[in-house]
């Protein structure tokens, strides 16, 4: 690790190295904000660690087995799955090495062009605020008739209707007690946010573990229904279904099926990259960080690659039309079909819990690369302004406004307005993960040009940069199979709702492309040292665990 670092600090000390990078026509981007980023590291290491561990509960998984059949949502979520932790592996190694506030959206700009960094990081803000706004929804929307299907979540539909099933009539209260709850919690400062969602972390381990126990028990007969199910379902309706697209043709349906599924698992994955975001205000970031992204890989393997098509079938009507507490989740359906009675209201509690930490990481992801796109004259400059304890105030206050879109779903005609949020949210993420691995592609080259050793950093992945072209791959797929089924039964509408994201992000690419007459970086000229704190300025000393429970955190955290 030292050497990598020498060479840091070698390169700041060679001024016709510095001359060399600022003679192109990227001049107007600033790389030092040292003196006008004020943010502080609050973050612990047990905050970060807890929040890239936790997985995001979602009932959504009952919709895919409904559309795709087990091994068609199986295969959707684990291929989802490998590009999210394609991309999350890449803006690990680059924050690695620079764990500075903007995150990917300044590294774009940085080793890429200003104009993608400009276009990544407000098509990620407005993809955040848009999230912020839909799972704020779920929890509050408590009228459970057929228009408000569409309100249903991207991940968290359970918290909605565990509402519903204490109370049915203050649906604007309950989404303005939310919207407060969510901003406070980012108002009062980063440490108050850590340590939310700490706890929400802990709760939501704690019930996917019992969730997965509990799974266990039912498919082997040890409910109170003593059915042994095994792999049956898998038998018989089977372990394909489809969107009924092309009834003629089986294969080709099912295939359909799996693609249907992609959407809503990468509703399931996106927000991970959070860890990433959250660098700049963490306590030794590079130890901290590295040791988060490598603990992800276990977080897709053991919580979203499971076995939810062993203990429902794929064609039970309640995954997708389905009424009252059995809605949607497999579990809950589950437990409620094998006579467990007590169990669902707890699961759906745990949705509400998982909602309300989605739309606080959200918020709280949006202010900062809000407030990383002021940093560098991206966005107006007032959005820089700190409290003296280091709070991004301007840019959280304006991302808490955003926040009160979620009323909207208390018209009776807003389902058209949330379905284009998230359609927006699944291909801004789409957008957000491609730049990610084109970025790290340039970052990759630009290391080896330059010879710096990127096995030296505190985190690297050998499978690179094969991890960030397979990610790179799939995404330009995903973005461009997203709404496929209009063509089916076209809609001028539906295509859209599907596709409009994409003359969106390259107008902005174009726009700042134009006005600031920006250009490509050549590896010669990327800048892997200015402004960018070395190692001994961040990482503190390593204190070995002593005693029993210390050891037991040092694992756990």
């Amino acid at each position: 690790m030292g050497e990598a670092y020498e060479l840091q600090e070698n390169r700041r000390n060679d001024a016709t190295h510095i001359e060399i990078l600022q003679v192109n026509s990227n001049d107007h981007l600033p790389l030092d904000v040292t003196s006008t980023d004020l943010v502080e590291r609050r973050l612990k290491q047990r905050h970060i660690q807890m929040i890239a561990a936790s997985p995001r509960m979602t009932s959504r998984t009952g919709e895919a087995i409904g559309t795709a059949g087990p091994l068609g949502a199986l295969i959707a979520f684990a291929l989802v799955g490998s590009v999210a932790y394609s991309s999350l592996c890449s803006v690990g190694e680059m924050t690695s090495l620079a764990p500075i506030s903007g995150s990917f959206p300044h590294f774009a700009s940085r080793w890429v062009d200003p104009a993608l960094g400009f276009a990544v990081g407000w098509n990620y803000f407005f993809v955040r605020f848009h999230s912020v706004s839909v799972k704020i929804v779920p929890i509050s929307c408590l009228s459970f008739h057929q228009t408000t299907v569409l309100y249903v979540p991207v991940e968290i539909s359970g918290a909605q209707i565990l509402i519903t099933y204490w109370d049915s009539h203050h649906a604007a209260a309950y989404t303005v007690v939310v919207c407060i709850l969510i901003c406070a919690t980012n108002i009062f400062g980063v440490v108050y946010f850590g340590e939310a969602e700490f706890a929400f972390s802990i709760i939501k381990l704690t019930m996917i573990t019992g969730l997965i126990i509990v799974g266990l028990v039912i498919d082997l007969g040890g409910a109170p229904d003593h059915q042994r199910r095994g792999f049956q379902y898998w038998n018989n309706p089977g372990v394909f279904a489809g969107p009924d697209l092309e009834p003629r043709y089986h294969a080709l349906d099912n295939f359909l099926g799996i693609l249907s599924v992609i959407s809503q698992a990468a509703f399931a994955y996106q927000g991970m990259e959070v860890v990433a975001v959250a660098a700049p205000e963490t306590e030794n970031p590079r130890r901290n960080i590295a040791k988060a992204i490598r603990r992800v890989f276990y977080r897709i393997l053991i919580f979203y690659v499971e076995y939810h098509g062993l203990i429902v079938p794929s064609d039970n009507k309640d995954l997708l039309t389905g009424t009252g507490l059995s809605a949607q989740s497999p579990f809950v359906i589950a437990m409620q079909e094998s006579g467990i009675r007590v169990l669902p209201a707890v699961v759906n509690a745990g949705l509400i819990t998982s909602a309300f930490s989605a739309g606080n990481s959200f918020l709280f992801c949006s202010s900062r690369i809000l407030y990383g796109l002021a940093l560098r004259k991206q966005a107006p400059r007032v959005l820089t302004i700190c409290t003296k304890k280091g709070l991004p105030i301007v840019a959280v206050l304006c991302s808490c406004t955003f926040t009160f879109l979620s009323l909207m779903n208390i018209s009776s005609g807003a389902e058209t307005v949330f379905s284009w949020f998230l359609h927006l949210s699944v291909m801004g993420g789409f957008f957000g993960w491609l730049s990610i691995n084109i970025t790290y592609i340039f970052f990759y080259r630009g290391l080896q040009y330059q010879g710096i050793d990127r096995r030296k950093l505190h985190y690297w992945n050998p499978l690179q940069p094969w991890l960030s072209i397979w990610g790179l791959i799939w995404c330009i797929l995903f973005i461009l199979i997203n709404g496929y089924s209009v063509f089916w039964d076209f809609d001028v509408s539906d295509f859209l709702t599907s596709y409009v994201n994409i003359p969106l992000f390259f107008g902005l690419f174009l726009f700042w492309k134009i006005t600031r007459q920006t250009v490509m970086w050549k590896p010669d000229e990327m800048d892997f040292t200015t402004g960018i704190p070395s190692c001994e300025e961040t990482e503190g000393p390593i204190i070995p665990p002593k005693g029993f429970w210390q050891h037991v955190a040092a694992v756990l955290f």
